[in-house]
């Protein structure tokens, strides 16, 4: 355990339909975090109000 590397991997892009993940840098303590971009997959209509009888 001694030898193991001070700092993380690189990890390369991940992508799926319709989420995206990228890693963060490091901060002070080593962490390393990812940041996750959702793409919408649901799509907006205009709200009409139905007609009257």
């Amino acid at each position: 355990m001694s030898d193991a590397p001070k700092s993380r991997p690189k990890v390369p892009e991940g992508k799926s339909r319709f989420l995206t993940t990228r890693q963060k840098e490091a901060n002070e303590k080593g962490y390393v975090g990812y940041d996750t971009i959702w793409e919408s997959f649901q799509k907006e209509q205009k709200y009409t109000t139905p007609k009257r009888p």
